[in-house]
């Protein structure tokens, strides 16, 4: 058994390259190492998003505070509220954040996954149009 305590890490603001907005993102590197498991809590600032990206294995965001706007391309932006999970499948062109009207705090755990990131959701994105 090995022990992640969140105190242990220090939060750090997310990279703007790949974030719209203020979050910050608490690392949780080589959680598990079969399947190899990595693990962020981000906390998103209202309307903070991540740019438009995919991973090589799936992501699982599980919701604990807030509400998570999240979309997969070509698809309506949906809202999932705190206690909710979202499984993002390898290879979805997607991003995720908090709603305009409050903060938001997801654990991410990426499995066996790399991400590749895209260009930032702009804001007719965000306020909920489809991408192409």
């Amino acid at each position: 058994m090995k022990l992640f305590p969140l105190a242990a890490h220090t939060p750090q603001p997310a990279d703007p390259a790949n974030f719209t907005g203020d979050a910050t993102l608490t690392r949780m590197d080589g959680v598990c190492a079969a399947p190899h498991v990595n693990a962020y809590r981000v906390t998103f600032q209202p309307a903070a998003r991540t740019a438009w990206h995919t991973h090589s294995g799936p992501q699982l965001l599980l919701v604990v505070e807030g509400r998570c706007r999240v979309q997969k391309a070509g698809e309506p932006v949906q809202e999932v509220e705190a206690g909710s999970v979202v499984c993002i499948e390898p290879g979805e062109r997607h991003w995720h954040g908090a709603a305009p009207d409050g903060p938001m705090t997801h654990v991410a755990l990426n499995l066996d996954a790399s991400t590749t990131w895209l260009h930032k959701v702009t804001d007719t994105e965000y306020a909920g149009s489809t991408e192409p």
